[in-house]
């Protein structure tokens, strides 16, 4: 479990298993433990599994600046080239969507497909007003309240409680700066990709396969129309809370390595 210096942070990362590669990004405020429902399995599947903590996140360490999904994916992309693992089937959830869709805009030879789990995107321009109120409440308020009522409404009735224990208590860890500018990278700046508005376009630059995975089946349709790759496919778990591959582990691990499996026929099943 190694660390390695990436630019001007230190990231904490795994790399276990062996056969085709797998990245799996985690969202805002989390850390590389939230793909603990998917290691086990899609190791046991053949794939070799890497799961980085972000910048800022977990046990990385904490720069000043540097929080937008560009900035997250470049440092994944230099992590990945020391690696070497070849391109990669990338999955992220949330933020983690967007920072893996930006790694194969920007680098497109690095990804070989794209697993999106309830992505930070293309959200709809009539949000703006509530994201651009939580981001000036995490510059000048209460940063650990902000982002715990921001991601408070992401759960379902179905939800487990342990789950938002967890997710709630873990958001007090994170330093002010961090929740405040990744939250700001995301839906604020040149770089920014959670509206709609931008992030449609943006999404269409995307040339690999794509499975993505949505609460919302309005923003899946949405998704379903900028896919360039006639492979991919778009499922919606309606019901379910924003973590959705924790709430519904073995149906999302099941259909991920059956979608992988149709793209040429080459991917491990598991055993």
């Amino acid at each position: 479990m190694p660390f390695t210096d990436v630019r001007d942070v230190c990231l904490f990362f795994t790399d276990e298993g062996e056969g085709e590669p797998v990245l799996f990004v985690h969202g805002f405020s989390c850390d590389s433990h939230d793909w603990s429902w998917q290691l086990p399995y899609f190791m046991a599947a053949g794939y070799r599994v890497i799961a980085a903590d972000l910048r800022g996140h977990g046990r990385s360490s904490v720069p000043a600046n540097g929080f937008t999904p560009k900035d997250f994916a470049d440092d994944l992309a230099i992590l990945l080239e020391r690696l070497d693992p070849g391109p990669v089937i990338a999955i992220g959830h949330s933020l983690g969507g967007a920072i893996v869709s930006t790694l194969a805009v920007e680098h497109p030879e690095m990804v070989r497909a794209i697993v999106s789990v309830d992505p930070g995107y293309l959200l709809p321009e009539a949000f703006r007003p509530m994201t651009d109120t939580a981001i000036e409440a995490l510059r000048a308020g209460d940063p650990v309240a902000t982002a715990q009522a921001f991601l408070g409404a992401a759960y379902a009735p179905a939800s487990a409680p342990h789950l938002r224990s967890w997710h709630m208590r873990r958001i007090a860890g994170v330093p002010h700066h961090v929740l405040h500018g990744a939250l700001a990278g995301l839906f604020d700046g040149p770089d920014a990709l959670g509206f709609d508005t931008v992030s449609g376009p943006y999404l269409r630059r995307r040339t690999c396969p794509v499975l993505a995975f949505y609460v919302d089946p309005n923003r899946a349709a949405v998704e379903a129309g900028l896919m360039v790759d006639p492979r991919s496919k778009v499922v919606t778990f309606e019901g379910s809370g924003h973590w959705l591959h924790q709430e519904r582990p073995d149906e999302t691990n099941h259909l991920i390595t059956d979608w992988l499996a149709s793209l040429d026929g080459s991917a491990a099943e598991p055993t």
